[in-house]
């Protein structure tokens, strides 16, 4: 995938130092009282405890993960499958019931459910969505869509027009203008008081809702040279939220930590790891400076399963294998997800409702119950 990534210099993004513990001098706002929480959800996909540990091998100083105190682990499995999909997996975190395979904000009776963004929009909050596969993808969908199957994309991107989400970024711009039916999403996006940018990431516009949907499909990933776009996103996000005054709920997808294990593709996937580790620490300095706020990190399963271990290099001539002790190897016991318990990590107000292990759907309850404890 070969294409031109253009994006705005600004002083308002914050740029991320990455995997390290570094924090920014900022000065923390004392939160009032009677201020509803914020919810930051960071999703790494794909991203089991094996994923995590490739941070501490491959990058450089103590990973953004080693900045948490409450840790916990989720059980994954839906209502159809032992082994889930995003789809389902993304859709318990939205409406707090598990559900089946391929479902999209729906029960497992396909009848749609009110969303966690749905329900604090009508509280009042700001939301938004950031992905680097298409907009229209299984994970940010099941925030925003109902429909019964992952792969009705256009009918999810004609649900994401009336759905009022106030930040968009990610991919997907063929399911807004080249549709099968002949509409312009576009102008219709336009219509209901978007800035729309679809080239860079360019200043927001504090007045109206912004959408940045900036590929055909997916962006590219890190090794086809996407740059800082995840942690420019998120940055230009919070921002945004903060221009507005409002309590927001924002979802941040790390989408191809996945696609490397389904690829078995060891750099792929790490780089994709230590992309998400920086843009956390974008996102920790923020939860410091604004302790209004909770974060909360996990994924939807883990895919490939990872396992870290020794690092042999062979003798061409003889084959006979010597294991280099200072390094360490990457394999993958499959190219599909697993079963394995997924970890959660969470920061700010309510992170310790966090600990344990639990069921997936669980987050959408602790969540909730974050804000109510939040509540005077």
């Amino acid at each position: 995938m070969k294409t031109l990534w253009k994006y705005t210099a600004m002083a308002l993004l914050m740029g991320a130092a990455g995997c390290t513990t570094s924090k920014k001098e900022e000065k923390i706002s004392e939160p009032k009282a009677e201020e509803p929480l914020s919810i930051i959800l960071m999703i790494g996909d794909g991203m089991g405890v094996p994923q995590v540990s490739t941070a501490y091998y491959f990058g450089n100083g103590t990973p953004n993960f080693s900045r948490f105190k409450h840790i916990g682990l989720h059980k994954t499995s839906d209502k159809t499958h032992r082994i889930t999909d995003s789809a389902a997996g993304a859709t318990a975190f939205a409406i707090g019931e598990k559900t089946y395979k391929r479902a999209i904000g729906v029960s497992v009776d396909t009848i749609p459910q009110e969303t966690i963004l749905e329900l604090l929009q009508k509280q009042g909050y700001q939301t938004g969505l950031i992905s680097l596969t298409t907009i229209t993808h299984a994970t940010p969908a099941s925030f925003y869509a109902h429909v019964k199957d992952r792969d009705m994309h256009e009918e999810i991107a004609l649900q994401l027009t009336s759905a009022k989400v106030d930040f968009l970024a990610g991919g997907g711009k063929k399911f807004f203008n080249k549709r099968a039916d002949g509409k312009d999403l576009f102008k219709v996006l336009e219509d209901e008081n978007y800035h729309l940018d679809t080239v860079a990431l360019s200043k927001t516009d504090a007045g109206k809702r912004n959408a940045y949907i900036l590929a055909e499909e997916g962006v590219p990933s890190k090794t086809e040279g996407r740059g800082e776009f995840l942690g420019d996103a998120t940055a230009l996000a919070l921002d945004y939220f903060g221009q507005n005054g409002k309590p927001f709920f924002l979802m941040v997808e790390g989408s191809y930590i996945d696609w490397g294990g389904h690829a078995e593709d060891a750099e792929m996937m790490v780089s994709e790891v230590l992309d998400f580790d920086k843009t956390l620490g974008t996102v920790l300095d923020y939860i410091e400076a604004h302790p209004n706020t909770l974060l909360v990190v996990t994924a939807d399963h883990e895919t490939g399963g990872v396992s870290i271990g020794k690092f042999y290099e062979v003798d061409e001539s003889t084959g006979s294998k010597r294991e280099v002790p200072e390094k360490v190897s990457v394999n993958f016991n499959t190219d599909q997800h697993s079963g394995e318990l997924i970890p959660v990590f969470a920061a700010g107000q309510g992170a310790e409702n966090f600990q344990g292990i639990y069921e997936n759907n669980e987050i959408y309850h602790k969540i909730r119950q974050a804000i109510a404890q939040k509540k005077p």
